[in-house]
């Protein structure tokens, strides 16, 4: 089974640089849109503006429906400060210190993007001593320095900034030599490039899924709510591809596809886990089963909206979650293989 995998690298970067937090999504889903037109696969909106791209199988009578989504964490402006400064709010959930030392941008509502960083209100050790370390990182110690001479919040208001303005994240998207790919929001556009892979895949080799197969983009799974409506109505079993969680006490690394058993949300489909567990073992697919107890996935938000299918979890494994992530080509290419098996096997 072939790959093209500098397609799928070259596809996730390319998103990777797309500021796309929950809520702000309309043009990474284009970019995505376009991919699937570009194959050849039809596409349509939802009304909350998730994209569902089809392939028709052989069987009709059920569909496959796999989910990955390209919303990502990010803030929005909860106040512009009398110094000038940004207090911001966040978009998903991640530990204050994560994003400190950052770059972002914010955009106007008015369309227009100003550069930031994203400090302490205690930065600078010449002017606070210990108490530039000792602070407690939170959402009132947490600031953006905006790029303007601005030194004041009416300054601030003239460019047009105001509160429920978005702030992105700077991905710092980066590939390696040796197949790593190291940048924020992996979660889960490493998952919507795999899914893409797949697509690529079937249309290129000119292969038909033995069921009609559903392509779920979903825009607002940080938040909760991403699968938890639209999803085609003839789907029997549903498939999250998102990113596996490596780290002390956990089996997933980053060079393996992983077959989640069990999260936050309690067990997947069992009859699925042990389908996908021998497709991959039956494959010599570098693979891990593993759990995770602070996760949730489309998968989750589509049972607990009481959907009646049976829902599985695969994803790559991407280090550091929620922070500084980093997968390795390896991951992308053996969950995409474990994909394609599931929809042609």
């Amino acid at each position: 089974m072939q790959i093209s995998m500098d397609y799928v690298t070259d596809i996730l970067y390319k998103l990777l640089n797309i500021p796309s937090p929950s809520g702000n999504t309309a043009k990474a889903i284009d970019f995505v849109e376009n991919e699937f037109n570009s194959l050849g696969i039809k596409t349509y909106r939802t009304n909350k503006g998730a994209l569902i791209g089809t392939i028709d199988g052989k069987d009709s009578n059920e569909e496959i429906t796999l989910s990955g989504h390209v919303d990502t964490l990010g803030g929005m402006v909860k106040e512009i400060k009398s110094n000038g400064r940004l207090k911001i709010t966040q978009i998903g959930g991640y530990p204050w210190n994560s994003i400190e030392g950052e770059y972002c941008t914010i955009e106007s509502s008015d369309g227009n993007l100003y550069t930031g960083t994203i400090l302490t209100t205690k930065a600078s050790t010449h002017v606070h001593g210990d108490k530039t370390s000792s602070t407690k990182r939170d959402e009132d110690s947490i600031e953006i320095r905006i790029d303007e001479k601005v030194k004041n919040n009416e300054d601030v208001e003239k460019l047009g900034i105001s509160v429920g303005d978005y702030v992105f994240f700077d991905a710092r998207a980066e590939i390696t030599k040796s197949g790593f790919i190291k940048s924020r929001h992996l979660d889960d556009k490493a998952g919507v490039a795999s899914i893409l892979g797949i697509a690529k895949y079937l249309v290129d080799n000119n292969i038909v899924p033995n069921y009609t197969t559903n392509f779920f983009i979903s825009n607002y799974e940080e938040v909760g709510h991403g699968a938890s409506a639209a999803i085609p109505e003839k789907t029997t079993e549903f498939i999250a591809i998102d990113m596996a969680a490596p780290g002390e006490g956990q089996t997933s690394d980053e060079y393996s596809v992983t077959i989640c058993a069990k999260d936050s949300t309690g067990p997947y489909d069992l009859d699925l886990k042990k389908h996908l567990t021998k497709l991959a073992k039956d494959n010599s697919l570098n693979y891990k089963v593993d759990i995770y107890p602070y996760y949730g996935s489309d998968g989750s938000a589509a049972l607990r909206a009481g959907h009646d299918f049976r829902v599985g979890l695969i994803g790559p494994g991407v280090d550091a979650s929620h922070s500084f992530e980093r997968t390795h080509r390896e991951a992308l290419e053996n969950t995409i293989k474990l994909g394609i098996l599931y929809l042609t096997k």
